[in-house]
């Protein structure tokens, strides 16, 4: 047995409450016998926990990843430094203009590389963690 009930509704509730009866098909007495029921139900609340629960656990899982990716290149970027300092000889006034001149080719070429990586979509941080790591495929710059 069915009992009409009268509900007063804000505009932009009822106008959506239209559009959702257009775009679906349904009455509208369905929808809102539907939500209610969904609403009041005892176990509502806990499948909407449920849902939350789980979005978060893949947003916590996307963060570590981030983490971790974040880690992997300070740490390249630490130990390239280090080794870059290390070996990197002192330039006389002379040779100057000359080695800024090769730095400047190399940064460029460093650049067209990394324009060409991002725009294929492949990530060196991906293959940092794949089994036989990273190798030379001929993206990188060799400087020369």
């Amino acid at each position: 047995m069915k009992v009409e009930t009268k509900v007063y509704l804000p505009a932009d509730l009822a106008k959506a409450l239209d559009q959702l009866s257009i775009r679906t098909r349904r009455p509208k007495s369905e929808i809102v016998r539907a939500a209610l029921a969904s609403f009041m139900s005892p176990d509502g609340a806990e499948r909407t926990e449920a849902a939350l629960l789980r979005r978060l656990d893949r947003m916590n899982k996307h963060m570590e990843r981030l983490e971790r990716e974040a880690q992997v290149g300070n740490e390249a970027l630490a130990i390239f430094i280090r080794t870059w300092l290390g070996a990197t000889p002192v330039v006389s006034a002379a040779d100057e203009p000359a080695t800024r001149a090769l730095g400047q080719k190399r940064y460029g070429n460093f650049i067209q590389a990394l324009n060409r990586r991002l725009s294929s979509g492949a990530s060196l941080s991906d293959q940092a963690f794949e089994p036989g790591g990273i190798g030379l495929d001929g993206d990188e710059p060799t400087g020369r």
